[in-house]
């Protein structure tokens, strides 16, 4: 893909977290290093997938990227502009455009908000009228597949799915260009996991959104994404083409995950 169509590029992105020794006067003893020298870009509308064994730094890249997590040391640039070296003040007007989804629906969720709550509380912070938040709130429900009189209910009135539907609603509130889309299926049922693919498939197609799709899971990586990163120990191995990657991988680590991918028995 052409360097111009890059909208998010990351270079040698580290994040290292201290660790200290035990007792009260806790002393910083060494340095976990979560993420060490990443490198990679996103392209206008593409999926690129971020796969890894758990603890292997996907999502902490994911939090660098938003700059929930200040990275120790590297550059993340979003159309350009390089996010580390912005302050908390100067990021505010990026943040719209950079959202995310989480892992888990129930736990991402206040549970004492509304549907309608959930979803303006963005739009809130963004300074939107009443009328504006009602007008929005209507059209991202019919967006992700939820009815109109759900904007009135409780997280725990939704099923897993729905849940996690409202959680697309709200990350999509304030028209972001880019979404990292953390493990968002790992907390639902296999049987629903296929509507919120589709779902996020279908919003890829309508409204040009890029996502960072972090995930354990190859199947699913490579249902959705157009290019793959495999992480391990805080470094990316490959980067590939997802199907070059999947059908010719080259790093013995790459091999050996999907080496490790169960296979259906056609008899069954």
């Amino acid at each position: 893909m052409a360097k111009d169509n890059v909208l998010v590029e990351v270079n040698n992105l580290t994040k290292y977290f201290p660790i200290g020794s035990g007792g009260f006067l806790r002393k910083k003893v060494t340095e976990l290093k979560a993420v060490d020298g990443v490198t990679f870009a996103v392209h206008h509308g593409e999926t690129l997938g971020l796969v890894g064994e758990s603890g292997s730094g996907k999502t902490t890249v994911g939090k660098c990227v938003l700059q929930l997590h200040r990275p120790t040391s590297g550059e993340v640039s979003f159309k350009g502009k390089n996010l580390v070296d912005l302050t908390d003040k100067q990021l505010r007007p990026f943040r719209p455009k950079l959202q995310v989804i989480f892992q888990d629906p129930y736990e991402s969720l206040n549970p004492r908000f509304t549907a309608y709550d959930i979803i303006t509380e963005p739009l809130r912070l963004h300074h939107a009228t009443k009328t504006e938040c009602r007008n929005r709130v209507k059209e991202l429900l019919d967006i992700v597949g939820l009815a109109p009189y759900m904007a009135e209910r409780y997280p725990h009135e939704f099923s897993g799915g729905q849940r996690q539907r409202l959680g697309v609603a709200r990350a999509l509130a304030l028209q972001p260009e880019f979404i990292v889309c953390d493990e968002p299926l790992s907390a639902l049922d296999v049987s629903i996991q296929a509507q919120v693919l589709n779902l996020l498939d279908d919003l890829q197609r309508q409204f040009g959104v890029a996502y960072l799709f972090i995930s354990h899971d190859l199947s699913v990586v490579r249902h959705i994404s157009h290019r793959v990163a495999v992480m391990y120990l805080g470094k990316i191995m490959e980067i590939a083409p997802r199907d070059a990657l999947y059908d010719r991988p080259l790093h013995p680590y790459t091999q050996a995950l999907l080496s490790a991918v169960p296979v259906p028995d056609p008899k069954v």
